[in-house]
C-alpha cells in the first residue's frame, strides 16, 4: 500500500463553533483511505494549515502509510528550521490521525487495539453549556439542568466577560487585566452555575490564557470563594512557564494546562516543574495520536491525569477517545456540547454519548465514517474532491 494523496476537506457546517471544520483524507492506491482533523480557531488559520497539507503531498506521496512513526518524524523534522510547532504541527497531527485510522482499517481493528488494548469500556466526558442561553438565573439553571439530566456530571465554562471592544478569547489578551466589576460578574455567574449543577457535578473553569499574574490569582480566588472548582484552566498565556509557576504557587485550586502546548517536549517542563494537576493536549494540534499516547505515558510517570481538549469535530472527539481507552491515568475527554447529534448529518453512524460517557464504536480505525455526499455538498470551493 502506498500514499497517493493528502486531501484537505474544508467543510462549512453549523455544527462548528467557528462555522467550519478542516478534515484531511489520506488516500492510497487501494480502496482504503484514512481521515484526520485539524480544525483551528480562525478561518485564516484553517486555510494556512490546508496549504501546508497540500504541500506535504510532495513529501509523503509514495510512502508506506503503515510506517507511521517514520512519516511523523519525516514531516516534523522538515520544519525544524522554521519552527516545529504551530501550523506545521497541526498539519502533521491531522495526517498522523489519518494514518492510524488507515492502519486500523487495513488490519480490521479499532485504533485502541493497536495501542495496547482497552483499560476501560466507556470514556467519561465533560461538556459545555450554551452560554448564549445565560440570560437570567432561571435560564442558567434551565441550561445546566439539560446537561445534568442527560447524565453528564462535569461542566466547563468561561465565566469571564470581555471588556468593551474585545469579542473573543482569541484576541482577549492584551494587558491581561480584568476590571473588578467583570470579576464580580464572573463570580456571580459561577455561583449560579455551581448551585444549578449540584454537589455531584464537577465544575471546571476555563480562563483561556487571558490574564496577567496578579489578575489570574485574584480571579481564581474570587471564584473559589463561591464554588468548589474541580480545576482552573489556562490562567495565563502559554508562553511563560514562569508566570504559570507564580500563579500556581499562590492558588489552592487544581490547574489544567495543555491545549496550546505542542509535542512531548512542551510538556517536559510542565511535568518536571510541577506546573499542572491535569494535562489536556489537543490530539489535532499537539502531534496526533502518536504524540498523545507518548504524552500520556509521560504524564503517568508523574501521576497526572490526562483530559484531551476538544473544541471541534467528530474526528477530534474519537481520536482522543481511542487513545484514552488505553490510558490508565485518564480523567475525561472534552466535548463542545452534551448533544452530539450536531455531527449526525456528516457521519454514517451517530456518536453515542448516552449517560454522559462516550461508547467506543466497534468498527476499525477511528470507528466512524463520513457521509461523502454531505461533505461534497458543504465543501468550500477549492477543497476536497
Amino acid at each position: 500500500m502506498k500514499i497517493t494523496a493528502i486531501v484537505p476537506w474544508l467543510i462549512t457546517t453549523p455544527a462548528s463553533f467557528w462555522g467550519e471544520f478542516l478534515f484531511v483524507e489520506v488516500r492510497t492506491d487501494t480502496e482504503l483511505s484514512g481521515w484526520g482533523e485539524v480544525t483551528t480557531t480562525t478561518p485564516m488559520a484553517n486555510r494556512a494549515v490546508a496549504g501546508i497539507l497540500r504541500q506535504l503531498n510532495d513529501l509523503v506521496v509514495g510512502d508506506d502509510p503503515a510506517r507511521i512513526e517514520a512519516i511523523w518524524h519525516k514531516i516534523f523534522r522538515t520544519f525544524t528550521y522554521t519552527g516545529s510547532r504551530g501550523a506545521a504541527l497541526n498539519a502533521l497531527s491531522a495526517i498522523d490521525i489519518a494514518l492510524w485510522d488507515l492502519r486500523g482499517k487495513s488490519l480490521g481493528v479499532p485504533i485502541h487495539e493497536l495501542l495496547g488494548g482497552r483499560v476501560r469500556d466507556d470514556i467519561r466526558l465533560y461538556t459545555h453549556p450554551d452560554q448564549s442561553q445565560f440570560r437570567s438565573p432561571a435560564a442558567i439553571r434551565e441550561e445546566i439542568g439539560r446537561i445534568t439530566d442527560s447524565g453528564h456530571d462535569a461542566i466547563k465554562f468561561d465565566p469571564f466577560p470581555h471588556a468593551a471592544g474585545v469579542s473573543s478569547a482569541n484576541d482577549g489578551y492584551l494587558d491581561g487585566f480584568l476590571p473588578r466589576d467583570l470579576e464580580r460578574q464572573a463570580a456571580e455567574l459561577t455561583a449560579v452555575v455551581a448551585e444549578a449543577a449540584g454537589p455531584g457535578t464537577e465544575v471546571l473553569i476555563d480562563a483561556h490564557g487571558r490574564f496577567d499574574v496578579p489578575t489570574a490569582i485574584r480571579a481564581a480566588r474570587a471564584l473559589t470563594a463561591v464554588a468548589d472548582l474541580h480545576w482552573f484552566e489556562e490562567p495565563v498565556p502559554p508562553e511563560s512557564y514562569h508566570a504559570l509557576a507564580q500563579v500556581r504557587g499562590m492558588l489552592d485550586v487544581p490547574i489544567s494546562i495543555g491545549e496550546r502546548l505542542h509535542t512531548r517536549w512542551d510538556f517536559v517542563p510542565i511535568f518536571e516543574n510541577k506546573l499542572a494537576d491535569f494535562a489536556m493536549p489537543d490530539v489535532t494540534w499537539t502531534g496526533g495520536i502518536s504524540e498523545l499516547k507518548k504524552i500520556s505515558i509521560m504524564a503517568e510517570a508523574y501521576n497526572i491525569p490526562m483530559s484531551p481538549h476538544d473544541a471541534s469535530g467528530p474526528v477530534n472527539v474519537m481520536a482522543g477517545a481511542q487513545v484514552m481507552a488505553t490510558v490508565p491515568n485518564f480523567y475525561r475527554v472534552e466535548t463542545s456540547s452534551f448533544d452530539l447529534s450536531k455531527y449526525d448529518p456528516m457521519l454514517t453512524e451517530p456518536l453515542d454519548n448516552s449517560g454522559g460517557a462516550l461508547k467506543l464504536p466497534t468498527g476499525p480505525g477511528l470507528g466512524i465514517g463520513f457521509d461523502l455526499h454531505y461533505l461534497r455538498a458543504h465543501v468550500v470551493e477549492g477543497f476536497g474532491d
